[in-house]
């Protein structure tokens, strides 16, 4: 466990928290709602890219400068700013305050267009900017310059330095439900998809891709036949990982877990097989399912009667992954840079509405 504490005046700024993966949710939009905290309370993530001002558009910065950042596909702009922003849930903040004059935001809260928007409550200086517009998940993202790690105590270990214990993640960790009570899709499981859907496609190599029948259909099926030609599949996605069988076909794409706190994908024993990492929480429901039972576990009910309390939570609407974690993630692959599968990426990039997103 570690404390950050402000570089100007060593003020403690955070609880004692502990380093998790940075949630790929940690980029998305989200409908006209107010969104949970990003981050588990007690624990931090660091975004590895660069983030904030100075921005540079595409044509400034041209493609090869871009590669050497690994973006390897057109983006609007690039920050050129710092890496390693660290981002807290804003319970976990300790002595800032509110920078009155950069409290702007798009709707009813703060959305950081202006800049870092809390302050050092003893010294003053501007160290992190508090997001809570809807659209976007809650969060304090700490800039990095401005904060220092200190350990809580000698000799405490990284979380994620003690490595993934794969045998333990379906009983630390619980799966996210697909579908949220109100019938809408769950804000995680469309970024979630968004970002494996980038990997799936490059693993494809262009060719129809098959599913199982039930949510992966569901969810990767729609935008799989959209973005992919039509034809029989010469290649096949199936769930893999801790706890299901090891097995795996030569044409199989291996739909993975990536580890919540280490952030490592779990690697199937052929380490030749194409593997296309997913969120734990999301993982954990397609491997697992746990539909409701239509009778009672005990007992019994009339025969043709069913239980009806509770129904089964069904979504209102068609799947459609989260467009901009989708461009984000496929923009940082380098199989983008194929021509089929540029050809793939530039539509969605100018269509902001288009099918299937």
């Amino acid at each position: 466990m570690v404390v950050f504490a402000c570089v100007r005046c060593d003020a403690v700024l955070t609880r004692p928290v502990e380093r998790v993966a940075l949630p790929v949710r940690a980029r998305q939009t989200y409908g006209h709602d107010l969104l949970p905290a990003l981050m588990e309370s007690g624990t931090y993530a660091v975004d590895p890219e660069p983030s904030g001002p100075p921005f540079r558009p595409w044509s400034e910065v041209g493609a090869e400068a871009a590669a050497e950042r690994g973006v390897f596909a057109p983006v609007h702009r690039l920050s050129f700013g710092a890496p390693g922003a660290v981002v807290v849930a804003p319970g976990d903040t300790r002595g800032t305050v509110l920078i009155p004059e950069r409290c702007d935001g798009y709707c009813i809260g703060l959305d950081g267009r202006d800049g870092p928007n809390l302050a050092c409550a003893r010294c003053g200086s501007a160290v992190a900017t508090r997001i809570d517009d809807c659209s976007l998940w809650q969060a304090v993202w700490f800039v990095p310059d401005a904060v220092r790690r200190v350990p809580e105590h000698d000799g405490d270990v990284r979380s994620a330095d003690r490595g993934a214990d794969w045998d333990a993640l379906a009983r630390e960790y619980r799966a996210a439900p697909p579908v949220e009570p109100c019938g809408g899709w769950d804000a995680r499981w469309e970024a979630a998809v968004g970002a494996a859907l980038a990997h799936v496609l490059a693993a494809s190599g262009g060719a129809p891709v098959g599913l199982p029948d039930g949510i992966l259909t569901d969810t990767f099926g729609r935008a799989l036949d959209a973005l992919l030609p039509s034809g029989p599949a010469t290649r096949r996605l199936v769930p893999a990982g801790p706890g299901l069988p090891a097995a795996l076909g030569a044409t199989d794409i291996a739909l993975v877990p990536r580890h919540p706190r280490t952030g490592e994908v779990w690697q199937p024993s052929d380490r030749a097989a194409a593997v296309v990492p997913l969120e734990a929480d999301v993982w954990l429901h397609v491997a697992f399912p746990r539909e409701p039972l239509p009778v009672p576990a005990t007992g019994g009910l009339p025969d043709g009667v069913y239980r009806d309390d509770p129904l089964p939570l069904r979504p209102v609407r068609l799947f459609a992954a989260d467009r901009h974690v989708f461009l984000h993630t496929l923009a940082r692959l380098p199989a983008v840079r194929e021509p089929w599968l540029r050809a793939v990426y530039d539509p969605v990039q100018d269509a902001p509405f288009g099918h299937p997103f």
